[in-house]
C-alpha cells in the first residue's frame, strides 16, 4: 500500500482516487486550497497533479517544501482554452507543464503520464476497441517504475506503456491535446487515447 495524495478533486482527481483506493492504496484529496494541498502532500509518497493545467505551476510551487524527495505524477495539460471551453492553444509552446514543474521543483522526481486521453480511459483502458498507449516522461528511472506500477493497478498493462525518455520528451505528449477539441466536435464527448500501433 502506498500513501497518494491527488491534488484536484473534479472528475479526473476523482476518477484516479477512486480506482487507486480500490486498487489498495491510501489515497487523500486535496481540493484548491493551501492548506488542504500541503497536506495531503506533507503525508503521501506519491504526489498525483489532476488540477487545471493553467494554475498547476503556480499551485505546485507554493508546495516546494511537502513535495522534496516525493514522485510527482503530472496529468495535467496546461492550455489556453477558446471560446467553447476546449483547448485552443498550450499554455508553454516549445516546452511543457512537466519541465516548467521539474525546474521549479529540483528536489521532486516529476513524472508525465496519462495525458493522452480522456480521462475515463486512464482508469478503464481496457474498455477501448484497441489498446491505448500510456507515456511516460521523466529523468528518474526508478520514479517512471513506481508509476508503471500504479498503472497496472489502475488496469494498464506494461505492452501498453511507452517511455518517451527525459522530461523534455513531455512537450510531445502535451501538444497531443490539442487533438483533443477536433476529435470531440468530430466524434462526440466518448472515450479515446492516443495509440502507438505496430
Amino acid at each position: 500500500m502506498t500513501m497518494i495524495a491527488v491534488l484536484g478533486n473534479g472528475r479526473v482527481g476523482g476518477s484516479l482516487a477512486l480506482a487507486l483506493t480500490r486498487a489498495g492504496h491510501e489515497v487523500t484529496v486535496a481540493d484548491r486550497s493551501p492548506g488542504s494541498a500541503a497536506d495531503a502532500a506533507r503525508a503521501a509518497q506519491i504526489v498525483v497533479n489532476a488540477t487545471p493545467g493553467a494554475g498547476s505551476l503556480e499551485r505546485l510551487v507554493a508546495l516546494r517544501e511537502e513535495l522534496q524527495g516525493k514522485i510527482l505524477v503530472d496529468v495535467s495539460n496546461a492550455t489556453v482554452d477558446g471560446p467553447d471551453g476546449l483547448p485552443a492553444g498550450l499554455l508553454y509552446p516549445g516546452s511543457s507543464l512537466a519541465e516548467h514543474l521539474q525546474e521549479a521543483l529540483p528536489g521532486t522526481r516529476v513524472v508525465k503520464t496519462l495525458n493522452t486521453m480522456l480521462y475515463t480511459v486512464m482508469t478503464e483502458p481496457a474498455a477501448l476497441s484497441q489498446p491505448p498507449t500510456a507515456f511516460l516522461s521523466g529523468k528518474d528511472p526508478e520514479a517512471k517504475q513506481v508509476v508503471r506500477g500504479l498503472l497496472v493497478d489502475l488496469g494498464w498493462r506494461q505492452e501498453w506503456m511507452t517511455d518517451l525518455g527525459g522530461i523534455e520528451t513531455a512537450r510531445a505528449t502535451e501538444a497531443a491535446i490539442l487533438f483533443v477539441p477536433h476529435v470531440i466536435r468530430s466524434s462526440g464527448f466518448a472515450p479515446f487515447a492516443v495509440s502507438i500501433t505496430r
